[in-house]
């Protein structure tokens, strides 16, 4: 990713004040799982590209039509 993230200086600002530390620290899995959830809707929000069905394949039951 070239650009940087919008939440980077976010996340810098509060690891670096001692009480954003702290709370970073308590709440480590909730903040992980709150950025993972936020990239795969993000991703999905860029890449929702209308997806064309795809068309049912005619089957071949192995006897020849008469």
């Amino acid at each position: 990713m070239s650009r940087l993230h919008k939440l980077v200086p976010l996340l810098g600002g509060l690891l670096l004040s001692r009480g954003g530390r702290r709370v970073a620290g308590r709440h480590a899995g909730k903040l992980a799982l709150a950025t993972l959830a936020y990239e795969v809707w993000r991703n999905r929000r860029e890449g929702a590209a209308p997806k064309a069905r795809p068309q049912p394949r005619t089957r071949w039951s192995g006897r020849t039509p008469r």
